[in-house]
């Protein structure tokens, strides 16, 4: 709990405290990071699992320096995969075969994510962290209360349908409240409820996924850099999947 809470103040006081440039190294050491464990899941090792990560901390600052249309065309890529591709690989199963293809899609999973990092307001940031958090909370005490048919029993065996909806109405009410009080949108409702939906979704989409990769694995946790609470992708999971689609979400016109 203290290492959570810790590591809790240091990335707000990082997230709002820090200059654009050091956003942009917050962004880059996150995907290197993450890209370190990721590598070790996919069955690199050694050298080889810092070169990817390198590579993947380095396609973040490239991609920022074109600029222009590479961004969005790069979230826009991680926004199918993840609406599209990552059900679709779920449904077929993640197999340690899939070598090839998890050593691709680690870096729409970790690429993306931190260019929305990088460059959303440090509070649409927290605005969207929240979200997922209010929807994983929702969701474990909905399923813990009503759960009783399992979403993926082969991958998470603790996770329910019933949490999953617990989980989206969490994010909706969440969504509402902060699209009528701090956007000062209400005739905006149903878009932040949609939103809501889709974002809470696409989180569950993102913790599923990344336990079928620890999964072919055999891996209980993705690392083990944090004392007690596992590696960088445990606490990230969801937040990959959600970040880069928030950040297409809210470069939409407001309503």
């Amino acid at each position: 709990m203290a290492t959570a809470a810790a590591l809790l103040v240091a990335f707000l006081a990082a997230l709002f405290f820090l200059p654009p440039a050091g956003l942009v190294a917050l962004a880059a050491l996150v995907a290197l990071a993450g890209g370190v464990e990721w590598a070790r899941l996919c069955g690199l090792g050694g050298g080889t699992a810092w070169l990817y990560a390198a590579l993947a901390a380095a396609a973040v600052l490239l991609i920022l320096l074109i600029g222009g249309s590479a961004v969005p065309a790069t979230l826009w890529v991680a926004a199918l995969f993840w609406l599209l591709g990552v059900p679709f690989w779920l449904a077929r199963g993640v197999r340690a075969g899939h070598r090839a293809l998890l050593v691709a899609g680690g870096f729409v999973v970790l690429v993306p994510a931190a260019l929305a990092l990088a460059l959303m307001a440090p509070a649409d940031v927290l605005k969207v962290l929240i979200l997922v958090w209010i929807a994983d909370t929702a969701a474990y005490f909905c399923g813990r209360r009503f759960g009783r048919r399992k979403l993926a029993p082969s991958i998470s065996p603790g996770k329910t349908w019933e949490g999953a909806y617990g989980g989206m109405l969490g994010a909706v009410a969440y969504a509402m409240i902060v699209g009528t009080f701090f956007d000062g949108s209400r005739a905006g409702w149903p878009a932040y409820l949609l939103a809501g939906v889709v974002l809470a979704a696409i989180s569950i989409v993102g913790d599923l996924f990344e336990s079928a990769v620890k999964r072919q694995a055999g891996a209980k946790d993705s690392g083990t850099l944090l004392p007690g609470h596992g590696g960088v992708l445990d606490r990230i999971d969801s937040a990959t999947a959600v970040l880069p689609l928030a950040a297409l979400l809210l470069s939409l016109p407001r309503p």
